[in-house]
């Protein structure tokens, strides 16, 4: 049984810092990609980053510059470092894990809220 928990979310200020993490638990194929989502009131939910487990990087063209994608292969962690956060930026936040070998075996945490508000 795979699992992920997201912390770190939270109030921030717009031009300030926050930093997501996402802890995954059991069995996962080694070739993998970790990402964020998010979804935000009204919207459909939408990719923020995703990172393979060798290293490979895609954005959303809204945080690249400001957001930062990472991760601990040894700890099964994903980490999504948010500077200068805008008030667009406010939404749910859901990690993900897939497979890049077995079509199917993708994975979701439970969401971690994130607000950018003075």
């Amino acid at each position: 049984q795979v699992q992920l928990v997201e912390s770190g979310g939270g109030l921030v200020q717009p031009g300030g810092s926050l930093r997501l993490s996402c802890a995954v638990s059991g069995s996962i194929f080694s070739a993998n990609a970790m990402g964020w989502y998010r979804q935000a009131a009204g919207k459909q939910r939408e990719l923020v980053a995703v990172i393979t487990n060798d290293g490979r990087t895609t954005y959303a063209d809204s945080v690249k510059g400001r957001f930062t994608i990472s991760r601990d292969n040894v700890k099964n962690t994903v980490y999504l470092q948010m500077n200068s956060p805008k008030p667009e930026d406010t939404a749910v936040y859901y990690c993900n894990v897939r497979s890049l070998v077995v079509h199917g075996m993708n994975y979701w945490g439970k969401g971690t809220l994130v607000t950018v508000s003075s």
